[in-house]
């Protein structure tokens, strides 16, 4: 894994090109632990997810597997998926908005991880990919989860049962996609859309994205209430008092940094 800042911007990287950036449970553990730590720094707005070497993720690493299963118990394995469990939690969880930068191939758990991201941007070639069915596994990670939220049920169904690849354009026309970007560019769209995001306010931003995962599993009562809440705990914060001010004054709003 590698990471940089860029202004008020965390960039994760997976960083081993050489196998399309397929997961280890070090590198899942290592973006799991840099987005917490993300969380709690007031100094970032925003993350961007992105691969090395031309491709987003190529999921499991199915060399380091094939030696594992003969040697290690079903519980050695339970212990590895549940690394890449938690490193979606932390995509979830996060309070700042987390980008996926997509070149090449999201597969298997790239895809999964992508989809996980709150926004995404993707290169127009790119494809996407959910290949557990043609190793004869079935997806972890969340990833039929996050299918049928993402698409038509009978899609999610297709891309889960055969592992056919679908490209960037065809999710952009689905909305699942945000961006498109030129082939080669899609970090570059991501970092310049995480940099005038992460200028908004920070508070808010972490209350809007929890009423937006909190929806899908509460009925519009429950929902509504929540949103009462978390609009007068806002109103009665500094972000809304320099926004409303700035939107009064007609001027550009500069949040404050805590």
């Amino acid at each position: 894994m590698r990471e940089a800042r860029e202004g008020r911007v965390l960039r994760l990287a997976f960083d081993r090109p050489q196998a399309r950036n397929a997961l280890q449970p070090e590198m899942s553990r290592a973006m799991t632990q840099a987005l917490r730590r993300a969380a709690s720094d007031p100094e970032l707005g925003a993350v961007v997810l992105h691969g090395e070497g031309g491709h987003f993720c190529a999921g499991g690493d199915l060399r380091a597997l094939a030696e594992s299963r003969r040697s290690e118990p079903p519980a050695h394995h339970l212990e590895r998926v549940g690394h890449l469990n938690e490193f979606v939690r932390a995509i979830r969880q996060c309070p700042l908005p987390v980008l996926a930068a997509v070149e090449g191939h999201a597969a298997g758990a790239g895809c999964v991880l992508a989809l996980a991201c709150d926004l995404l941007v993707a290169a127009e070639d790119a494809q996407f990919t959910m290949a557990y069915v043609k190793a004869g596994l079935s997806p972890d990670g969340g990833g039929t989860w996050l299918l049928v939220r993402s698409l038509p049920r009978q899609l999610a169904a297709e891309l889960a049962l055969t592992g056919t690849p679908i490209g960037a354009r065809r999710l952009a026309e689905l909305g699942v996609v945000n961006r498109l970007a030129a082939p080669g560019q899609a970090l570059a769209e991501a970092l310049a859309w995480a940099a005038r995001i992460a200028e908004g306010p920070r508070r808010a931003i972490g209350r809007i994205k929890r009423l937006l995962a909190q929806a899908a599993a509460r009925d519009q009562a429950e929902q509504m209430e929540l949103e009462r809440e978390a609009f007068v705990e806002a109103l009665h914060g500094a972000e809304a008092g320099e926004g409303i001010a700035a939107f009064l004054e007609k001027r550009k709003a500069v949040f404050p940094r805590d």
